[in-house]
């Protein structure tokens, strides 16, 4: 008697091969009452699938990218795994695509597409300034993660997470200001970073305006676009610039806490204390913050939870359960010993 085939399969339950193959992968696309009739005619006929041929379809259909600029930012490795993890748990590939500071992300997204038949991207980090017309472009579903803009696409194009940058960099600012803070430095991301580096100088700036304090701009610096962006080394290098530079200040708001371990390092090696003689925050939360020493003063983002919600939301889009989304996270203060009142 020849085996049983997963054509013989479909016939019997009366459905077509790919829903036999859904129901054998786990696939969240196939209703549960049809799975389990799949699943009992295939242990009624002993019926073994052939593993190679199932996990090579899967691997040419169902695969999600999560495309990541600022590979060296700390900040996105727990979210990585989640993803990973997510991924996997879910039946679909994972692919991590490094996106460099100058290349189109858009670009980038569309190649893949053609190349690994994808079902889904999440765009994770970098200055996302891209039109409506461009995003179009991107024929499957797509997720912006912990990407805030100023230039804000159609709701229906696309689906986000993220915490309100602009509120969140507010809180931080104010906080200083509160601590009797009036001199306080900003290291952001170039001027033409219409997202997240935009978000957060703003309201660095509406914090200051609020609490009766003019802006002055030689304490507004920005991140060298010669070294890796949000990265320690900025930070070092940004900081050690403004020390040399003269300029009077007390505080120091970096806009990720990389940058802001990087200003600590920069103000010991000038021979200077934190905080006594200068206080540092930063905004993210890492765990790398809460350790170093003085721990960093912070905005901790939920980064477990938007990942997961990230996810989720993807393939509530792919398996067509809801339309494109948009979730907002709240930050939550944190105070290290990097930071003192005055």
């Amino acid at each position: 008697m020849e085996a049983i085939t997963i054509k013989d399969i479909a016939k019997l339950c009366g459905v077509g091969v790919s829903t036999v193959s859904r129901a054998i992968n786990n696939h969240p696309d196939i209703n549960e009452e049809t799975k389990a009739m799949i699943m009992k005619v295939i242990r009624e006929n002993n019926y073994i699938p052939n593993n190679s041929a199932r996990n090579l379809k899967r691997t040419d259909s169902d695969v999600i990218a999560v495309l990541i600029k600022g590979i060296t930012n700390p900040f996105f490795n727990g979210m990585i795994k989640t993803f990973e993890r997510e991924i996997k748990r879910n039946k679909y590939s994972f692919i991590l695509q490094t996106v460099h500071d100058k290349q189109n992300e858009i670009e980038v997204a569309i190649e893949l597409i053609k190349e690994k038949k994808l079902k889904g991207i999440v765009f994770l980090g970098g200055n996302f300034s891209h039109s409506n017309e461009e995003l179009s472009q991107i024929s499957v579903p797509f997720v912006l993660s912990t990407i805030g803009t100023t230039q804000k696409p159609d709701k229906d194009i696309c689906s986000s997470v993220s915490v309100d940058d602009f509120k969140e960099s507010y809180k931080m600012t104010d906080y200083l200001c509160k601590l009797g803070h009036r001199k306080i430095a900003i290291i952001t991301a170039p001027m033409y970073d219409e997202s997240i580096g935009k978000l957060r100088l703003n309201g660095y700036l509406k914090a200051l305006s609020d609490n009766g304090i003019l802006p002055d701009k030689n304490l507004i610096r920005f991140m060298k676009d010669e070294i890796e962006s949000y990265s320690i080394q900025n930070g070092y290098a940004v900081t050690k610039e403004l020390l040399k530079s003269g300029e009077d200040f007390t505080a120091i708001f970096a806009i990720c806490d990389a940058l802001a371990i990087g200003s600590c390092k920069a103000i010991f090696d000038f021979g200077k204390s934190v905080p006594w003689d200068y206080s540092v925050a930063g905004f993210d939360g890492l765990d790398i913050a809460h350790y170093y020493n003085p721990s960093i003063t912070t905005i901790k983002q939920p980064v477990e939870d938007m990942a997961e919600e990230t996810i989720k939301i993807l393939f509530d889009v792919i398996l067509k359960k809801a339309s494109a989304q948009h979730k907002i996270f709240h930050g939550k203060l944190v105070a290290g010993q990097s930071t003192r009142p005055i």
